[in-house]
């Protein structure tokens, strides 16, 4: 049999939010390379039908495994919620992860009374995976979905300070962390929004968990790898390859609120999915 382990990871996401997932499996295992696939001309997924969803993540998710990847990660929300089953079924001797259960997992562990807020977009909202994956982690947790479109837009143009930014997170958070039964954990169900982490926990205070699923899901991944017998054990380059569907100009300047390092516009590969 083929040695797989050398062979990068694929990750995809409708836009540039996903960036913040490259992050933390790019941190927790420098010794593997990735394929990032942003679908950029089709953003945002969050406010299209399930079915819209899942026809287009698995075309992106087609164009990524033709490139030869051993793990399939579907950094995006909203395609985690409604096309994981057809990814797997499309891609049977794959591995494919998606976001939504190591980010419910981890909320349910942090919130300490078990009343859990998961901003999302309204498609992630309406499809209701994370309440039932929260609720599969912690039964007595009572957990409200909360769609927050105007993030998003918020966290593209840089605004994840100030007083327009605290204006809208107010507009959405204080009716649920106020009073005498607020909630006490907040999961990110969106990729866009751990950028709008320091900003959450200056308005929710200590008291709140302020939960996103990046990390949790570099965890698993890195435990699915060695299960799997994939992990990298080579010393050859790691390389990082960076594709997106259009602009990659916008995508290249937008990438630096989501990642560190500086993105170069012409290290960026348009790609065609039709």
């Amino acid at each position: 049999m083929d040695d797989l382990s050398p062979l990068p990871i694929g990750i995809f996401d409708s836009g540039v939010g996903g960036l913040t997932v490259l992050k933390a499996v790019r941190d927790r295992l420098p010794r593997e390379s990735l394929i990032y696939l942003g679908d950029t001309a089709r953003l945002p997924y969050g406010t299209k039908s399930a079915q819209t969803v899942a026809a287009y993540a698995l075309e992106a998710s087609r164009r990524l495994v033709s490139y030869g990847i051993k793990l399939l990660l579907v950094a995006d929300n909203t395609s985690s919620a409604h096309a994981l089953d057809a990814l797997r079924a499309e891609f049977p001797g794959l591995p494919v992860v998606g976001v939504v259960e190591p980010g419910a997992a981890a909320a349910a562990a942090a919130s300490a009374r078990g009343r859990i807020v998961v901003a999302a977009s309204e498609s992630t909202v309406q499809a209701g995976v994370y309440p039932r994956a929260i609720l599969h982690s912690r039964p007595n947790a009572r957990v409200t979905a909360l769609p927050c479109p105007l993030f998003v837009a918020m966290v593209e143009e840089g605004l994840t300070e100030g007083p327009i930014a605290e204006q809208i997170a107010r507009h959405y958070l204080d009716p649920l962390f106020t009073g005498p039964d607020a909630a006490d954990c907040l999961l990110s169900g969106c990729t866009h929004f751990p950028a709008l982490a320091p900003l959450f926990h200056r308005l929710l205070g200590p008291e709140v968990a302020v939960v996103d699923s990046a990390t949790t899901t570099a965890m698993v991944v890195e435990d699915l790898l060695a299960l799997r017998h994939l992990a990298n054990r080579g010393d050859g380059p790691v390389t990082l390859r960076t594709l997106v569907t259009d602009a990659p100009e916008r995508f290249a300047r937008v990438a630096r609120v989501f990642v560190p390092w500086t993105i170069d516009p012409a290290e960026v590969e348009l790609v065609d999915l039709g």
